[in-house]
């Protein structure tokens, strides 16, 4: 294996975390994005991290359901000296209004996180203000609205079996891999919600997305809580309740589209910093010495075979995305790499400088980006306290201000070290102009269509390379002294993409290298990005090169774990149950 690794010290002569970090041409790639598994900083796991820490406690405070799971259920939540209310409206499910699009009208539960102890007012305005989605308003202190629905069939077997006084079937479970999916998780603002920038440091829900991802929980808790009481309805004394193992293997569903898009768009710098956070774990991890009798590489094996299995257990089918079965398969040779790796680390052999370093670097290539992000998600739970202190700072400041003093030269400076990718892109010809973004007009919901079919829509989309090319062209028949204040006064048409390119100068990882309006982008890519690496969503199912499916929470500890704090900390990729 031979060192490729461009090892640099600072000053003290210890090697840079940063020099390890990749760069922004090889990880921006929309492909390499996509590829980017989750880890130790996704959000579902690092709640999951937290809260064992914390030994945060989830008490079912009520519970009034009839036998067709009709009323209101709620739930505290004690997460060190703050306290959550999740208030639960449950419905018989219905057809009518009933879909996974937020148009729907109809849901078989829809919930809210609030801050605090609730009163019966606050529960009421819930159930009245949440059907109203668009022209309703969240109670004081409210986190986050969500909604789901049962998944049908699966649901109805489980609950059946119970009832009957048995498990029900393992693989019909593991196909499906949960029996309750999430159609909506509101929150940071929208609807009246609390910004998550208005919690205080230190607070437990304070980084972003945790308020969302605690509230993704809290839909398994009340999911296994509905099958269990409904099961005890329609069997009485016969009825059991699901196995605590198959209780953990079930996650909750997820279904996201083209919105993300306009998220990865309007959030540049939450993407920076996320995908910050990753490399600077990664890299951190890379710089672990190896040493005989340290079980970093034993680990790294078992999280490994864990994967394998995990892979050849999934039943998805997968469009754009590579199959598991293939990532298996590649899984097992880095394996086998690993294990010669370690018999040459045991036996003292010479070997080079970062040793985990350059073996990450030596699988580029040669095994698919999957299998490679596998390894390196593992790589990241060698650091666990460090990648935890890196979520923490995962909440920012998104307004971007410009700085209107700032030099026409010193402009295009910037933007030639942070977006020559845009430069050498195809954006004149048709292929390449193909698509415009917009929202319906009935749901606003996110579209992408093709240009001749929508020649009146306002394209919503950041078409960021055309953007950038058509500013510095006309900077450039600016005087460099110029300011960029003088500038806009001539040219007020700039003035949005001017203060993106100054607020976020610098900034490697902020928006990806993709021309968006081309036939050749896939949005899938960019959805993936954010419900698989950033969410952390395991089995991301692509569909039409836009839709795309997962689970959120497969293999999680129930409450009773944490609240102890005796959790497994690698729970995720669990292997389906043998009852």
């Amino acid at each position: 294996m031979n060192a490729i690794i461009d090892h640099k010290l600072d000053e003290s002569g210890a090697y840079r975390p940063q020099s390890l970090m990749r760069e922004p041409s090889v990880l921006m790639r929309p492909e390499r994005l996509a590829a980017l598994q989750p880890s130790r900083v996704s959000a579902t796991r690092s709640i999951i991290a937290r809260a064992a820490r914390g030994r945060w406690t989830i008490t079912r405070q009520r519970f009034d359901l009839d036998h067709k799971a009709r009323g209101i259920a709620l739930y505290r939540i004690e997460a060190g000296s703050c306290v959550f209310s999740f208030v639960v409206h449950s419905f018989e499910p219905t057809a009518k209004g009933r879909t996974g699009r937020i148009i729907g009208t109809a849901w078989d539960m829809m919930g809210s996180l609030i801050e605090g102890e609730v009163t019966e007012r606050d529960i009421e305005l819930v159930g009245q203000e949440m059907p109203l989605l668009y022209h309703g308003r969240a109670a004081p202190e409210t986190l986050i609205w969500c909604r789901s629905n049962r998944s049908g069939r699966v649901f109805d077997s489980t609950v059946a079996a119970l009832a009957a006084g048995r498990q029900p079937d393992t693989a019909e479970l593991a196909e499906a891999t949960y029996i309750m999916r999430n159609t909506g998780l509101d929150g940071n603002g929208t609807f009246g919600t609390k910004s998550f920038l208005a919690f205080a440091p230190g607070h437990p829900l304070r980084p972003s997305l945790s308020a969302q991802m605690l509230t993704a929980y809290m839909m398994r808790v009340f999911a296994l809580d509905l099958a269990h009481h409904l099961a005890r309805a329609e069997g009485g004394s016969t009825a059991v309740e699901l196995d605590e193992q198959m209780a953990r293997y079930l996650g909750v569903g997820n279904g996201s589209a083209l919105g993300l898009m306009f998220y990865v768009n309007n959030h540049p710098r939450l993407v920076d910093r996320w995908l910050r956070a990753h490399e600077q774990a990664l890299a951190q991890a890379k710089l672990s010495d190896v040493v005989r009798g340290d079980g970093k590489v034993e680990l790294l094996l078992r999280l490994i075979d864990k994967a394998i299995v995990y892979r050849e257990q999934d039943r998805t089918q997968y469009t754009d995305f590579t199959p598991s079965r293939t990532i298996a398969d590649d899984l097992r040779g880095i394996r086998k790499e690993l294990v010669l790796f370690k018999e040459r680390s045991d036996a003292g052999l010479p070997g080079p400088i970062l040793p985990l370093a350059d073996f990450a670097a030596s699988l580029e290539g040669r095994y698919v980006a999957d299998a490679v992000e596998t390894f390196n998600s593992a790589l990241i739970e060698l650091v666990p306290d460090y990648a935890d202190q890196l979520v923490d700072t995962l909440a920012v400041d998104e307004e971007l201000i410009g700085k209107p003093e700032m030099s026409v030269a010193r402009l295009r400076e910037i933007i030639h070290a942070d977006y020559g990718w845009a430069f050498g892109m195809d954006l004149t010809s048709e292929r390449s102009r193909r698509y415009v973004w917009y929202k319906s007009a009935n749901a606003e919901e996110p579209r992408r269509g093709l240009r001749e079919e929508a020649p009146d829509a306002f394209n919503l989309g950041l078409d960021l390379p055309r953007l950038v090319v058509a500013l510095d062209r006309d900077l450039a028949e600016t005087g460099p002294r110029s300011s960029v204040a003088r500038f806009l006064l001539t040219r007020p048409q700039h003035r949005r993409i001017v203060a993106r390119v100054q607020a976020l100068r610098g900034l490697p990882y902020h928006s990806p290298h993709a021309d968006i309006m081309s036939e050749d982008f896939i949005p899938a890519h960019m959805t993936r990005l954010l419900n698989g690496a950033i969410h952390g969503l395991d089995k991301t199912q692509d569909a039409m090169g836009r839709v795309l499916r997962g689970v959120l929470m497969q293999g999680a500890p129930l409450p009773a774990e944490v609240a102890t704090g005796s959790i497994d900390p690698h729970w995720f990729h669990p292997a389906e149950p043998v009852l």
